[in-house]
């Protein structure tokens, strides 16, 4: 019997693996909540057993959904809670960070990206470094906490770009300081608006074309003279 990695890889189903688990988190309680160890290798059997029943091989995922099931039935709830903790942190240090890397290159003036992104930045001068040192933190929070991760997928794949992601940690943009929403509600005006302003301005009194002219033509020789050099 197999399980399928997060990686999409199949692998061998352990039991020893799920029991080795389900310690780690019982080991972190006290005694009087604590699972025994023929308790442990019960959960573990039945999870194996639960497993064979299916005509696919179960995920990791769906593997620790059933180990947290079978806790929580054996009436052990802190150690469920440890355990479902533990999968948390887990589920943190699989992500993989690459902010020091890239900060790393910035100290380093090793950064190719940084030297060519803008014409007007230096990255070896400090000042500058600081803030892209600041941005590589902020794309790290935007992409694993503040956008959906269907977006961050397309932006990583080319499907779309999302812009200004050094900035976005503090919900801003740096080159296009715009109201998003407002934009997009008030940019392609309605059919009745765009009528009542046509109505406006066919009906809003036309000005009148002629300029004001003096009434007196007497100019004096030295002013005519003037007027004319200023008119060449």
């Amino acid at each position: 019997m197999n399980i399928i990695k997060r990686s999409g890889e199949e692998m061998e189903f352990e039991r020893g693996k799920i029991a080795a688990a389900i310690r780690k988190a019982n080991e972190t309680v006290e005694d009087a909540d604590k699972l025994t160890e023929a308790r442990i290798e019960r959960i573990a059997q039945q999870i194996e057993d639960f497993a064979r029943t299916y005509d696919r091989a179960l995920s990791v995922e769906e593997i620790q959904d059933l180990v947290e099931t079978k806790i929580q039935e054996a009436g052990a709830h802190l150690v469920a809670k440890k355990y479902i903790t533990y999968r948390f942190i887990q589920s943190l240090k699989r992500q993989h960070n690459t902010t020091d890397g890239e900060i790393l290159t910035l100290i380093n003036c090793t950064n190719e990206e940084a030297k060519q992104e803008n014409a007007n930045k230096n990255p070896t001068i400090n000042s500058v470094q600081r803030d892209y040192m600041a941005g590589a933190v902020s794309k790290d929070v935007t992409k694993r906490l503040l956008l959906p991760e269907e977006v961050v997928k397309a932006h990583d794949a080319g499907i779309l770009h999302f812009h200004d992601m050094d900035y976005y940690a503090q919900r801003m943009h740096n080159c296009d300081l715009v109201n998003l929403e407002d934009m997009l509600q008030r940019s392609a005006a309605p059919r009745s608006t765009a009528r009542t302003r046509s109505r406006r301005r066919a009906t809003s009194p036309r000005r009148s074309s002629r300029r004001w002219r003096p009434t007196s033509t007497a100019v004096s020789p030295s002013r005519s003279r003037t007027s004319r050099r200023s008119c060449r």
